[in-house]
C-alpha cells in the first residue's frame, strides 16, 4: 500500500477536519477526490504527502513559482533536491542541451513552449498551473498528489492536461471539482462531505443519485 487511514482524524489549526478515515490507494491506481469547498480535499491531500513526501511530486492550489525566474527555470526546479548545489547552479545558467530539451518537449506536450523564457510573474493563471504541473512531470516521481491542479483551465485544456498527467505518474491522487473529469479519467472516486468521507467507489459504481449528495 502506498497510503494508508485507518479511523484517521485530520486537524488543521487545532480544529477536526475530517475524522474516521480509513482507506488504502495501491499503487497504480488513479484516485479523484472530491467534495465542496471547505469539505476538506486539501487537508487530506496534505496528509497523505506525509506518508510519501519523497516519492511524490506536488501540485498545490497555488502554482508556488518563483516570480522573478522564467517558466523554464521554475520547471526545473522539480528536479532541485535530485542534484548537488554546485550542479542546480550550472544548469540554471547554462542549462545542457538534455535539460532545455526534456523541459521543451514537456512544456509543448503542455502548450507552454512559447512561455518558457517568460518571468512566471506575467504568466496567465492558467499557464501558471501548467508550468506548475510541467514542474511536477519534470521531477520524474512515480506519485503524483494534486489539490485542483485544473482549476484555471477551460474543459477541453483540462481533459488534454489530465490524460498527460495519467500517462507521466503511475499513481495519481488528485482533487477535482469537474466530476466528469473525476469519473472519465479516474479509475476510484473518494468522495467528502461532512468531515467524513461519503462514498469511496470505482467510477463505474458512482450514480447520479450519489452525485446528487456531494455537492
Amino acid at each position: 500500500m502506498l497510503f494508508s487511514m485507518e479511523s484517521k482524524t485530520l486537524s488543521y489549526h487545532e480544529k477536526s477536519i475530517l475524522s474516521d478515515l480509513t482507506f488504502n490507494i495501491k499503487a497504480g491506481e488513479k484516485v479523484a477526490i472530491i467534495g465542496a469547498s471547505g469539505s476538506g480535499k486539501s487537508t487530506l491531500l496534505k496528509a497523505l504527502r506525509q506518508q510519501q513526501s519523497v516519492n511524490s511530486a506536488w501540485c498545490p492550489q497555488q502554482p508556488g513559482l518563483v516570480p522573478v525566474l522564467s517558466c523554464h527555470h521554475n520547471i526545473y526546479m522539480g528536479q532541485l533536491e535530485q542534484h548537488s548545489f554546485f550542479s542546480n547552479v550550472r544548469q540554471l545558467i547554462f542549462p545542457s542541451k538534455q535539460v532545455k530539451d526534456t523541459i521543451s518537449d514537456i512544456a509543448q506536450s503542455l502548450e507552454i513552449r512559447p512561455q518558457l523564457k517568460q518571468a512566471s510573474a506575467d504568466l496567465s493563471g492558467g499557464q501558471a498551473q501548467r508550468c506548475s504541473i510541467a514542474r511536477a512531470i519534470y521531477s520524474q516521481r512515480r506519485i503524483l498528489l494534486a489539490d485542483e491542479p485544473l482549476s484555471a483551465l477551460d474543459f477541453i485544456q483540462s481533459q488534454q492536461v489530465l490524460h498527460n498527467l495519467c500517462q507521466h505518474f503511475s499513481t495519481l491522487v488528485i482533487s477535482l471539482h469537474n466530476i466528469e473529469l473525476a469519473t472519465k479519467h479516474c479509475q476510484r472516486v473518494i468522495a467528502l462531505k461532512n468531515g467524513g468521507i461519503l462514498f469511496d467507489k470505482s467510477s463505474q459504481e458512482i450514480s447520479a443519485s450519489d452525485l446528487a449528495l456531494v455537492y
